[in-house]
C-alpha cells in the first residue's frame, strides 16, 4: 500500500513540476511542495517500519516543514 502511495505522490509531484516549468506559471507551487511532503511522509513511515528511526524522524520533520511552506504559499496567494 505504501509503495502505491509513494508512486502516486511522486508522479503527481513530477507532473506538477513539469507543468510549472513548461508554462512558467508558478501559482501551483504550493501543491507541488505539498505532494512532495506527502511523499516524504510515506518514506518516513516506511523507514520507521524498517527500524531506521533517525532517517524516519528526518523525513517526518521535512514533511512538517513542507506542509508549513505549502500553507504559507497558499495563504500568500489569497
Amino acid at each position: 500500500m505504501m509503495n502505491i502511495l509513494q508512486i502516486v505522490f511522486a508522479i503527481i509531484t513530477v507532473s506538477l513540476s513539469a507543468y510549472l516549468l513548461i508554462t512558467r506559471d508558478y501559482d501551483l507551487t504550493f501543491l507541488m511542495v505539498f505532494f512532495s511532503g506527502l511523499f516524504m511522509l510515506t518514506k518516513g513511515i516506511e523507514a520507521f517500519q524498517s527500524e531506521r528511526k533517525v532517517y524516519g524522524w528526518l523525513l517526518i520533520g521535512l514533511f512538517l516543514f513542507a506542509v508549513y511552506l505549502s500553507m504559507y504559499q497558499f495563504t500568500a496567494l489569497l
